[in-house]
């Protein structure tokens, strides 16, 4: 009975340490300063200055970025909806709390390729609750319908779908996958008879067979994917009523009788997830929690893990997060993983640091610096009890 008591006594100790150590925001969110995270305040007000002074280049009103940006695709056209973006806005959390905020956290923008995040978290869902079995197994075998006959695509499974390894050949909702970013050199004839690779071999970035992923999902679960994501992700962890995730005006297709619109997974050519960036900051502290929100596991904290371990043709991409092993921002730890989307739009995952960091509309090519000092502030804290 006196060891009972003892296990009992423990483990409500534990339970108690452990809800003390994660904090989780309610409707209100608390913030804390920098000197109460003991961070260093001088160095993170310079990064969220860093943040405001160096926006990204596209054209704000994001149509015309697209245009320009896409230029190079045979018969590239907008399907999906489009919005103007807004300036440089973003939240640092520490421990959970915010510590940092700049711009216009509440508004609603395009994230682009961010929603790959989002989409590969409703394929881990959907492993999570048995609809798949293993993400080894052929996607043939869950959707029966041409999209994956043939020698070629037949071979296709659900990693590589994920990990962007597929190669799988054919067209989408009238867009076609050696459309999709076609190398600089050679003519359509050229791309249109490329040579087609063995799938699982070759790291290709391509939305058009990220939207196969959504429209394989989307069979799968037999409702639609914003759908699934609000039951099981976004409610839980408190999120606002207003994003949005939009496929294209023609990817609607018919589930059991009713007409579905499979989403797309970024903004390549319209649509994907249209949110704040403190809705943002709530899904990347579920992943910094490993899938666990208060007292839910809402996502396995297995499938977290998988998510963000390089794959085999490249080690800095997992199920669509991006990782920092090649040290692409190279002052910044190697251990940190990421949603990128076009334009400069971040969620940061920073598990050694206990951070999350989510940016929108930052210079690409400067968020390496940014994410140095924000770095920075928690390790040099010499000058805490000075700037309290």
């Amino acid at each position: 009975m006196k060891n009972i008591i003892l296990a009992f006594f423990f483990n409500v100790c534990f339970f108690v340490a452990d809800a003390q150590t994660n904090y989780f925001p309610d409707t209100n969110w608390q913030v804390k300063t920098p000197a109460e995270m003991k961070m260093n305040t001088i160095l993170l007000d310079s990064a969220v200055k860093f943040a405001l002074t160096n926006e990204n280049k596209v054209d704000r009103d994001l149509r015309i970025a697209n245009l320009k940006s896409y230029a190079n695709e045979p018969d590239y056209k907008i399907v999906g909806p489009m919005k103007e973006r807004s300036g440089p806005a973003g939240v640092i959390l520490k421990n959970g709390y915010i510590v940092a905020q700049w711009g216009d956290i509440q508004r609603v923008d395009m994230t682009f390729s961010v929603t790959k995040s989002f989409l590969s978290t409703t394929a881990g869902l959907a492993i999570d609750n048995g609809l798949i079995k293993s993400v080894t197994d052929s996607v043939k075998d869950y959707v029966w319908d041409a999209t994956f006959e043939g020698q070629h695509n037949s071979k296709i499974t659900w990693d590589h779908l994920l990990t962007q390894t597929s190669d799988w050949s054919g067209t989408l909702f009238g867009l076609h996958d050696w459309a999709d970013r076609p190398p600089k050199e050679g003519t359509i004839d050229d791309w249109k008879n490329r040579k087609l690779n063995e799938p699982g071999t070759v790291f290709e970035y391509n939305d058009v067979r990220v939207n196969l992923l959504a429209y394989s999902l989307l069979q799968v679960w037999r409702k639609p994917l914003p759908v699934v994501l609000k039951e099981k992700i976004m409610d839980p962890i408190g999120a606002s009523s207003t994003w949005r995730w939009y496929g294209y005006e023609n990817s609607f297709v018919n589930i059991d009788g009713f007409m579905m619109q499979s989403v797309s997974g970024g903004g390549h050519h319209g649509g994907g997830i249209f949110i704040s960036a403190i809705d943002q900051a709530r899904f990347g502290l579920l992943f910094l929690r490993k899938g666990k929100w208060k007292n839910q596991q809402l996502l396995s904290e297995k499938w977290v893990k998988a998510a963000h371990q390089s794959s085999i043709s490249n080690k800095d991409y997992g199920y669509m997060w991006w990782m920092n092993t090649g040290k692409r921002w190279k002052n910044v730890s190697s251990d940190i993983y990421f949603g990128a989307g076009f334009g400069g739009n971040y969620i940061v995952i920073d598990n050694a640091n206990d951070l999350v960091v989510v940016t929108r509309w930052m210079d690409d090519s400067k968020m390496g610096e940014f994410m140095n000092l924000v770095e920075q502030s928690i390790t040099q804290t010499s000058n805490l009890k000075k700037n309290e």
